[in-house]
């Protein structure tokens, strides 16, 4: 049976068998010994995004006291739920979004981990643990950004809506670009793709359009 590990654009964590092209950890551990998850579904505001494979590592999931792994399809859904990359398995990636945050506030250098966490947390996640959404425009959105689209969630990519799920895009159609939709990617993120870091799109995204 398929461990309740996979991250949706919505940020909820199911059991699907599809495990998807990137991992990830919010944090810590937040399983049981039995590997079910606490109602909690992170430890802290640490929710990184990171490569399936980094030096050879190799171990059994959710084991006891240790950070619960998580799964997405690809780095435009982990950064819908709110994750950033790590600095540790993606150092290059991580400085290039830490630069372009600073970029977005008008500062030099790049952003430190703490305070892009402290900033995402609070757009991610509401009072209640629901997820956090803003209203805009599609024409004001950049490519890479994830909405909800007919209920259910999408990639904005070249003008188009490519409806999201665990094996990857399915058919789209082009977006009526004056329309305001809830976005799912959280505002700081979606200001980097503006600024110019795009995430990683699975390949079906390229075949659907």
């Amino acid at each position: 049976m398929p461990l309740q590990n996979r991250v949706t654009p919505e940020g909820d964590i199911v059991a699907v068998a599809a495990r998807g092209t990137m991992f990830g950890v919010r944090g810590g551990c937040f399983h049981r010994a039995d590997k079910t998850l606490l109602p909690r579904p992170f430890a802290s505001p640490n929710w990184i995004c990171c490569r399936l494979q980094f030096k050879g590592r190799k171990r059994a999931l959710m084991q006891p006291g240790l950070y619960t792994e998580l799964f997405f399809l690809d780095e435009a859904t982990a950064w819908a739920a709110g994750h950033r990359p790590c600095f540790e398995c993606r150092r290059e990636d991580a400085v290039r979004y830490a630069i372009a945050w600073n970029l977005t506030r008008g500062r030099a250098g790049r952003s430190r981990a703490p305070e892009m966490d402290d900033q995402l947390h609070g757009e991610r996640i509401g009072p209640g643990r629901q997820k956090l959404t803003f209203r805009e425009r599609l024409s004001a959105l950049p490519d890479g950004v994830m909405v909800r689209w007919e209920g259910r969630p999408a990639l904005l990519l070249g003008g188009w809506l490519l409806p999201w799920s665990f094996d990857g895009y399915g058919a789209g159609a082009m977006a009526d670009s004056s329309m305001h939709v809830d976005v799912l990617t959280p505002p700081s993120t979606v200001a980097v793709i503006r600024a110019g870091y795009a995430p990683m799109i699975h390949t079906t995204a390229t075949e659907q359009r």
